[in-house]
């Protein structure tokens, strides 16, 4: 898992005395932060109200939706943190998703950052996968994604499960519960739970390489939609917010639309 080096620990410190949060929860906030880039995060902390979203330009949401005061507390810890993050080149390397480094503890694109210690655990994912194009760490879950390879690789408690990513292009992931919960991954299709993906055994060559046809199309992998007037209605909304972040593009919106309104 990532460590804070002793100027992360310093500067987390610094922000915790200032904004009221435990050092804790503003770790918990940083490498959520890290995960979206410096422009979003998903969390999910006791002082936070429990899980939520925020979005740089003051787009957040709280499990504890009506407290506008923690609202207005948390908005300003990610501010902060973002300002900290898109300073710290290393943490923002393209196609990052969580605090990154590879084995020898720089983190992918080979960018440095000064707020994360060395990683010395080593590579813990089969070797056959090769380097991946980030890896990171949340709670008792590290992971490790290797697009070219389409295999997305999860140690949970020591076991390591490797799964084939599809057409996904992944962009973060989040817990449900701390270190127990469902694993999420974002990608251009939306939230995806990993349970979702087709499990390969310890990266098992014999799985149809990556040219190959996918076990499912993109639509299929994607979290199912309930078939309710409304809910469509509401998928479709989610849809057109992921383009306008540039999460998906015009056409990929267009082919998701045009299949949900024909379940109308």
């Amino acid at each position: 898992m990532p460590q804070l080096s002793s100027e992360g620990l310093r500067a987390v410190a610094d922000i915790a005395q200032r904004t009221g949060f435990s050092p804790d929860a503003v770790t918990s906030m940083l490498f959520s932060v890290i995960a979206g880039r410096g422009g979003m995060a998903q969390f999910s902390h006791p002082e936070f109200g429990g899980s939520g979203q925020w979005m740089a330009g003051g787009a957040i949401m709280l499990s504890d939706m009506f407290n506008n005061a923690l609202k207005a507390r948390v908005d300003a810890l990610c501010s902060e943190l973002s300002a900290l993050v898109v300073r710290e080149s290393g943490l923002t390397v393209a196609g990052s998703f969580q605090s990154q480094s590879q084995g020898g503890g720089a983190p992918v694109g080979g960018a440095t950052s000064s707020l994360l210690a060395p990683d010395a655990s080593g590579n813990w994912w089969p070797a056959d996968l090769g380097a991946p194009a980030s890896v990171g760490a949340q709670n008792a879950v590290r992971y490790a994604y290797f697009p070219g390879a389409r295999r997305l690789a999860i140690d949970m408690n020591g076991k390591v499960t490797v799964y084939d990513t599809q057409h996904h292009q992944i962009g973060g992931f989040s817990q449900q519960q701390s270190g127990a919960g469902s694993l999420t991954f974002t990608s251009q299709f939306g939230a995806v739970d990993v349970a979702r993906l087709p499990k390969v055994s310890n990266g098992d060559a014999a799985q149809p390489p990556p040219s190959a046809a996918p076990s499912a199309t993109p639509a299929a992998t994607a979290a199912p939609v309930p078939g309710g007037h409304e809910d469509i209605l509401g998928a479709i909304e989610k849809l057109a917010d992921l383009r306008d972040k540039g999460i998906l593009t015009e056409a990929e919106f267009s082919a998701k639309k045009t299949e949900l309104l024909s379940r109308l």
